[in-house]
């Protein structure tokens, strides 16, 4: 994919505003928050860090993808959970306060874990010639992903209302340029899009699943709350896409290897909007039941 003024300057730029968006809902509580909940921080972390790449290199071996849609996959496993978590989380009754340590946290380690998984992925499948993450680009990333974080909390810090009056409009450009990204990234591969799609759609669609699964049964078993298990559901699960699709386009120049990033963007709010369904129903029938049950008492007593 050819380089343009686009492609190396707006996106990194873009992603910066964003990443400055997430730095303005966090604080340094939110970190603090880490000794109130270790058990699921860690829980949440160890499937971010170690079994969301070992799942997506499977996926890929299963699959046979080509070089760059491998490296764009492992890409995808690598980045941060989004802030959409936070909404999802709320909507389905989970641990928001729990979500927004562990995007933090995230936002954090993307900076190490991006570049490390992303050079593992392109020595392994060959792609050397053709994509690259040196130090400089290493040090790009970092920039990009991590110091745009730590000066929205400064700000937050020290103008909590110029943090709040930025808030939304952050938010809603973050939508907008992911939307771009997404649709800018399939629209160069417009050649190649059927046959993407039969590539990385069934994957990324099972990826997105077994991440949220994984995410909820892992937090189940360890015996967490629901509330905290539905947090660590989405934060795995629902990925900052936008990360994963910059990086491919401005810092390694392919457009191949947005594909995947681009088609999770569109089918993980689906699935994972009728995963919490699924996950939440028998929970709101439950309370329902329990209702009837104290109505029904409440009336015999009478």
């Amino acid at each position: 994919m050819e380089s343009s003024a686009l492609i190396t300057i707006g996106l990194p730029s873009a992603l910066a505003i964003i990443m400055f968006g997430l730095g303005l809902t966090l604080t340094v509580g939110d970190f603090h928050r880490i000794a109130q909940s270790p058990r699921a921080v860690f829980i949440a972390l160890a499937l971010q860090l170690l079994v969301l790449p070992a799942m997506a290199f499977g996926l890929i071996m299963v699959f046979d993808l080509d070089p760059l849609l491998a490296i764009g996959m492992m890409l995808l496993a690598a980045s941060p959970g989004g802030t959409t978590a936070n909404l999802y989380s709320h909507l389905f009754r989970g641990d928001v306060a729990l979500n927004i340590t562990l995007t933090a946290i995230n936002a954090v380690l993307a900076a190490v874990t991006v570049p490390v998984i992303t050079n593992f992925a392109i020595g392994y499948f060959g792609a050397d010639g053709e994509v690259g993450l040196q130090l400089s680009k290493v040090i790009q990333v970092i920039a990009i992903v991590l110091a745009p974080v730590v000066i929205g909390m400064i700000t937050r810090r020290f103008s909590p209302t110029l943090a709040a009056r930025a808030d939304r409009p952050v938010r809603i450009f973050s939508v907008a340029v992911l939307a771009l990204v997404s649709v800018g990234a399939l629209v160069a591969e417009r050649d190649n899009i059927a046959d993407y799609a039969r590539q990385v759609g069934l994957v990324t669609a099972i990826f997105c699943l077994c991440s949220l699964t994984l995410g909820y049964a892992g937090a189940r078993l360890l015996q967490l709350a629901q509330p905290q298990a539905i947090a660590v559901s989405m934060e795995v699960g629902i990925h900052n896409t936008a990360v994963a699709m910059t990086i491919a386009l401005s810092v390694l120049d392919s457009a191949e290897a947005a594909i995947p990033a681009a088609v999770y963007s569109v089918l993980m709010y689906v699935i994972a909007a009728l995963f919490g369904y699924a996950i939440t129903r028998n929970t709101s029938a439950a309370q329902v039941s329990g209702s009837s049950r104290v109505e029904v008492t409440k009336h015999r007593s009478l």
